[in-house]
């Protein structure tokens, strides 16, 4: 029998040094089903990554497999480019049932490559023709893609630094991040100053900032390590960039879907964005992207964004199954009430877990900040990162059978992301995985807390 080693050490030779998930996830993986994937050394391992997000049913989920063989039986088109199909059509209906009636009803879509990276590159032209404007406005901590545009949106250094001539005019405001908050001040009020300089900015005429084309923002910023945005901070936002015409673009491309409790993230807050970017989840597993955004802002020629992989039909009826199964089964409802339980169950371990600073998040998209509780707070009584004991953490999790990710300042922020349908009982043993694991981590690096 092949090992996971055998895997990794070719997978090493041959591929490219930017991968990253096999050196904090070194596994294999041999099959896969519902929240449960084996490697080939027939281990057996509770996904919390899902695919980042994309696994909304898990892994092979009846409807989307028999999704996919109905369009392969039926000898439909696998590959149209943009041209239309009766397949395209219904997703185009789904998609548009899903969204609030007061977006959707006024809305077109612009099917676009594979990626949620290039649906943001194509959002932002698409703000930028229609103002006729060229700065961009988005968030400390915010993440929306790796290729060059997108990049340059995003709030982590690490991998902007070793790349010049990045997209210029972009500036950066501060997002509401009550336990390092920018402000040093913290809960609502920390959120109403941030809103309230955000506002003043834009109206200084000494601010350096030219008025933009657009504003991108997460609801809750995940690869910034799970921080849901105030409601009344989202409205202010919302308030603010409609009254200076700055078209809002709403990245859901991991909160889709049901992933925080509603189908849709700006939901929380009932605000009505301007453009919204889809991802991941709206695929059904398979690649797809998405930019729905109003009418008005069709200002753009044909041809102005393109993509050859933007007709995948297996992704489009995959797609389709997923956001009928999340609607039948209300899956969101399911989100809001797991999501609770789990930030719960961690909070109440913060008494025998005393590496864990904070915890936070929205539905099943919640994080564990790890923190150096050995090391003086702040004023706000926050603790510094530990990416260290989140590493082991981590790592620890692993060999219990349990995989989660890194994410937030420093990588010190332990994410968890299962898909949709875990239950109850599978997200208990979620919870008593992770707690052996940061019991036993915090005994080998940090000793003094036991």
């Amino acid at each position: 029998m092949l090992t996971n080693e055998f895997y990794l050490n070719s997978q090493n030779k041959r591929e490219s040094n930017a991968r990253s998930y096999p050196r904090r996830i070194p596994i294999a993986i041999s099959e896969a089903e519902g929240v449960y994937v084996k490697d080939v050394e027939n281990k057996t391992y509770i996904d919390c990554l899902a695919g980042a997000g994309t696994l909304a049913l898990g892994h092979n989920h009846p409807v989307v497999i028999e999704a996919i063989e109905n369009v392969i039986r039926g000898k439909r088109p696998l590959h149209t480019l943009d041209l239309t199909t009766p397949m395209k059509e219904e997703f185009v209906e789904e998609l548009f049932d899903a969204l609030p009636a007061s977006f959707a009803e006024n809305a077109k879509i612009q099917f676009c490559g594979p990626s949620g990276s290039d649906a943001i590159e194509a959002a932002m032209k698409l703000v930028k023709t229609a103002t006729g404007r060229g700065g961009m406005l988005s968030f400390q901590g915010g993440y929306h893609g790796m290729t060059n545009g997108s990049l340059s949106l995003m709030g982590n250094l690490a991998p902007k630094t070793k790349i010049p001539n990045l997209m210029s005019d972009v500036h950066f405001l501060p997002y509401p991040y009550a336990y390092r908050c920018p402000f040093g001040i913290g809960g609502k009020e920390g959120a109403a100053v941030g809103s309230t300089f955000i506002e003043r900015t834009l109206n200084d005429p000494e601010s350096g900032i030219v008025k933009p084309a657009g504003m991108v923002m997460e609801v809750v910023q995940g690869e910034g390590g799970a921080i849901p945005a105030p409601d009344e901070w989202v409205k202010q936002v919302r308030r603010i960039t409609s009254e200076q015409q700055i078209p809002l673009i709403v990245d859901e491309v991991q909160t889709g879907f049901g992933r925080t409790g509603k189908m849709f993230a700006f939901e929380h807050a009932g605000i009505t964005p301007d453009v919204v970017v889809l991802s991941k989840a709206i695929g059904g597993t398979l690649p797809l992207a998405v930019v729905v955004y109003r009418k008005d802002l069709d200002r753009w020629e044909p041809g102005a964004h393109s993509g050859t992989f933007r007709g995948n039909q297996l992704a489009i009826a995959a797609g389709t199954a997923t956001m009928k199964f999340i609607k039948r089964e209300k899956l969101d409802e399911q989100a809001a009430l797991l999501g609770d339980f789990l930030m719960l169950r961690l909070k109440e371990m913060k008494q025998d877990v005393q590496s864990i600073g904070d915890v936070r998040g929205l539905g099943l998209m919640v994080g564990a900040e790890i923190v150096d509780k050995n090391a003086p707070a702040d004023a706000l009584g926050s603790y510094p990162a530990n990416p260290q004991l989140a590493k082991k953490i981590q790592q620890e999790c692993f060999k219990r059978g349990l995989i989660l990710e890194l994410g937030g300042r420093h990588g010190s922020t332990v994410r968890f992301l299962p898909p949709l349908i875990i239950t109850k009982e599978q997200l208990k043993t979620v919870c008593d995985l992770f707690f052996e694991a940061a019991v036993a981590a915090e005994k080998t690096l940090m000793p003094s807390f036991v």
